[in-house]
């Protein structure tokens, strides 16, 4: 699937998704990765949803962001409450998505300007 947004440009936009990588700016990844609004963290554990624990997460909240967009590969699963517990008890939103829509809404909150990261999973 192949993003575009005509208005607006930045080296943190996802330019296209499809199972198996992710296209931010002009780096192809092939694994599972964390983007914000200021950054790129490619070296994210989880591959999968079936591989997250609750320390998969510890970093976002180290992070200044707002809400964070879980992408959780080709099909919508949501993880345990307990996994996502401590996101929303540091005050940040938990939105769970299969990874194309949370590529998506990422685009689209980034170009709001919004403290936003994207937690994607390929697998």
């Amino acid at each position: 699937m192949h993003f575009v947004q005509e208005d607006f440009s930045s080296d943190l936009l996802i330019r296209g998704y499809d199972d198996g990588e992710i296209r931010v700016g002009g780096q192809s990844y092939n694994r599972s990765i964390i983007l914000t609004h200021q950054r790129i963290i490619d070296d994210w554990r989880p591959q999968n949803k079936g591989e997250l624990e609750a320390g998969d997460f510890e970093l976002i909240r180290t992070l200044d962001v707002e809400i964070m967009l879980l992408g959780t590969g080709s099909v919508l699963s949501f993880p345990s409450p307990a996994l996502t517990a401590p996101l929303l008890e540091a005050g940040i939103g938990v939105e769970v998505m299969d990874t194309a829509a949370a590529c998506r809404t990422f685009n689209v909150l980034l170009a709001e300007g919004r403290p936003v990261a994207a937690a994607l999973l390929l697998g």
